[in-house]
């Protein structure tokens, strides 16, 4: 990405690229040009693996572009990138033969831009050993070196945790805000809890909590089959004082979806869970239409109060 790569710029003693100092602030330029254009970003959580966090981010992407706005997607889970097979994307950024400042990302219809891992790579199988400075390079380099453009929102997919990626994320995007995906059962709200600290601590907002796999709509009797327990979302959310942003029932066309890279949003299905979907849409996009446009990035001389806007150090 771009002309530059972590793996052969930055010495002390200078070269070809300049300085490591030189280098960073060129970078965190970059990375304050790219974000001022976004008006909203949202890093979608999780506190373990397996319950639905790239569905959601995904779905959620998806209908925000559905409804006319600009939307980007950026996944960051590196060592588990799932957005491109979700989406059915096959573009490879080896295949872009124009030349270019920065690096076009997929398109998926007329108003998502999608980034992930797995567009740089020849073999999408190939595993990702990379260790901390490594991700956090890419990920920096996914915001700096991408042609997001204006966007509306955008959509950050991170890996389960609360290690190097959301970390990335939380310092580099300081106005982000976190939408937390649990499931009902007691192991998975006690890791949601951590994430939840996590975001405390980082001093992230929380645009609010989704149950998701709750409970199993029957498909012949239409009654839920609490398969997963249900609740547990909703009153871990009250003891945070967070916004409850509802339930996704088990569909097993969702995973069909996935797999066939038709996400339910993409399609005209009707079923219970294409109405939760909707309806988390509707309340982030109340909840972020409420919220102030200020920007604090990581690397700008203002400080906490800077606005990409009018800021020009």
């Amino acid at each position: 990405m771009g002309k530059c790569s972590s793996s052969s710029c930055g010495s002390k003693k200078g070269g070809s690229c300049g300085s490591a100092d030189e280098n960073v602030a060129k970078q965190n330029l970059a990375i304050n040009t790219s974000l001022g254009k976004i008006k909203h970003k949202i890093l979608v959580m999780s506190g373990k693996g397996g319950v639905g966090k790239s569905t959601v981010s995904t779905n959620l992407a998806l209908g925000l572009a559905n409804r006319g706005y600009k939307v980007g997607l950026m996944d960051v889970d590196l060592h588990g990138p799932d957005i491109c097979r979700m989406l059915n994307l096959t573009d490879s950024l080896q295949a872009v033969k124009e030349k270019f400042d920065l690096v076009p990302p997929m398109q998926y219809g007329d108003n998502l831009k999608v980034i992930s891992l797995e567009y740089m790579m020849e073999n999408r199988d190939d595993p990702i050993i990379w260790r901390g400075p490594l991700k956090i390079q890419a990920i920096r380099q996914f915001i700096a070196d991408m042609d997001w453009g204006d966007l509306d929102y955008l959509i950050i997919d991170s890996p389960p945790g609360t290690g190097d990626e959301p970390l990335t994320v939380a310092s580099t995007i300081k106005d982000a805000h976190a939408l937390v995906v649990t499931t009902p059962q007691q192991v998975a709200l006690a890791d949601v809890r951590k994430s939840l600290n996590f975001c405390k601590h980082v001093k992230m907002n929380v645009v609010g909590l989704v149950e998701n796999m709750s409970g199993l709509v029957c498909p012949h009797c239409a009654n839920t089959v609490e398969i997963f327990k249900s609740g547990g979302g909703e009153e871990t959310a009250k003891a945070f004082a967070i916004p409850f942003l509802g339930k996704i029932p088990v569909d097993p066309s969702v995973v069909t979806g996935g797999d066939d890279g038709k996400p339910y949003l993409a399609s005209t299905v009707d079923s219970p869970a294409v109405h939760a979907f909707n309806e988390l849409v509707n309340r982030v996009e109340k909840s972020m239409a409420a919220k102030p446009t200020l920007q604090t990035i990581g690397g700008c001389a203002c400080g906490d109060t800077c606005n990409p806007a009018t800021c020009s150090c």
